[in-house]
């Protein structure tokens, strides 16, 4: 029983949310019915060649009816210039829906666009003016292929501006997709690595959510769920891309871990990996994960409570400690069991200790931390990243 009433809380949920396996094929009746005739389609470069559920849900599209204008993103995450391409190619072709099919880059891209082509700015002239977010005249169809960021139900969207060597995230309830098409079939193609990376990065937003300051219990229910979805599934995942069970839980799980970040917050460690990741083109995910256990082991001072009831809804055994010790534990045999890399593995030295520093603090996910980070914090959750040379559990790292 808690000891005080609740807090007063708002939140902003109005995406329509499809899922399960062959969801995507309704597209077509969905776009129909949202009043659209012409639709942008951006996917991932070549996605068919190594999705073919994804080449699938393409010829649907293309024998529907429907004028289907294809548009590729080239990889790695969004960058200034990719927003600013498909805004272009919007406005060319006068559509009247989006089609976001790939991964969360790709969804943040198209929602970056459609916001600038809304308001005839280029992301950068967006970014330099009032940044004003007016409800979308275009509707958007967000079809992840990966279980990781959760974009398709969020209002955020990150880009990179690889000159200034930096991220710039934009977010509000309008940026949103009106509808998320989740079909766990998509996400059967991803590759051990990238299934690894987007679903330790789900997990992070899932835990995030529970202790960001503007947490509420709206938030603390969906997030607990997405961590019971995704606990035991993410290794199996990893280990087996063929488990439909597996598959099914993490695409549910990334999904509902979104939606959590979007209605509470991201914390430290998206800070922290974004300074990574604004340094380097490593995909976002995998930055999350290189500092995920240096700063959950940080936050459990200020958090024990909330971290104990992610490890109860994980389904971890009590250690009785109560201090959150067993989260971070079962974090780092986690990125034991999937080998993840370490920060080490993308060149950092000590030397790029401090850049890194600047560079989250100066992000707006750490100022949700459950208590304010000081510099040497930082610094020494980064060192302690940098300290390992991989993963292999020690008898006291659990």
């Amino acid at each position: 029983m808690t000891t005080a009433p609740i807090a007063p809380f708002t939140n902003h949920l109005p995406v329509r949310v499809s899922f399960g396996d062959g969801a995507a094929h309704t597209l077509p009746q969905l776009i129909v019915e949202a009043g659209a005739t012409r639709v942008l389609v951006l996917t991932d470069k070549d996605i068919e060649t190594y999705n073919p559920a994804a080449g699938a849900v393409l010829d649907t599209l293309a024998g529907s009816g429907l004028t289907v204008v294809r548009l590729e993103k080239a990889p790695g995450e969004p960058t200034i210039d990719m927003v600013d391409d498909v805004t272009v190619r919007m406005r060319a072709e006068e559509v009247d829906a989006v089609v976001a099919l790939g991964g969360g880059s790709v969804i943040d891209t198209a929602k970056a666009a459609r916001l600038c082509r809304q308001q005839g700015l280029s992301f950068a002239g967006f970014l330099d003016s009032e940044r004003r977010y007016p409800a979308p005249d275009t509707p958007l169809f967000a079809v992840p292929t990966t279980a990781g960021t959760g974009s398709e139900v969020s209002g955020g969207s990150v880009v990179s501006d690889p000159a200034a060597g930096c991220k710039a995230g934009i977010a509000h309830p309008n940026l949103r997709a009106q509808y998320a098409i989740v079909d766990p079939v998509l996400t059967w193609s991803m590759p051990p690595a990238m299934t690894a990376n987007t679903g330790i990065d789900a997990l992070a937003q899932a835990i995030a959510a529970t202790i960001a300051t503007v947490r509420t219990p709206v938030g603390d229910a969906v997030a607990l769920e997405a961590v019971r979805l995704m606990g035991a599934s993410l290794p199996v995942a990893v280990r087996n891309g063929d488990d439909a069970v597996a598959r099914s839980n993490m695409a549910c799980g990334a999904m509902m871990a979104g939606l959590a970040m979007n209605i509470s917050d991201c914390t430290a460690e998206h800070s922290l990996g974004q300074a990574i990741g604004g340094l380097t083109s490593a995909p976002h995910g995998l930055t999350i994960g290189l500092v995920l256990v240096e700063t959950l082991d940080r936050e459990r001072r200020y958090a024990a409570a909330q971290l104990e009831r992610v490890a109860d809804a994980w389904g971890l055994p009590d250690d009785g400690s109560g201090d959150g010790t067993r989260l971070v534990t079962a974090i780092r045999s986690l990125l034991a069991e999937l080998q993840f890399p370490v920060l080490t593995d993308l060149g950092f030295t000590e030397p790029d200790l401090d850049r890194l520093t600047d560079l989250a603090l100066a992000d707006y996910f750490i100022t949700m931390s459950p208590h304010p980070w000081e510099r040497t914090e930082v610094r020494h959750a980064f060192a302690a990243a940098m300290a390992l040379r991989d993963r292999r559990l020690t008898p006291t790292a659990g």
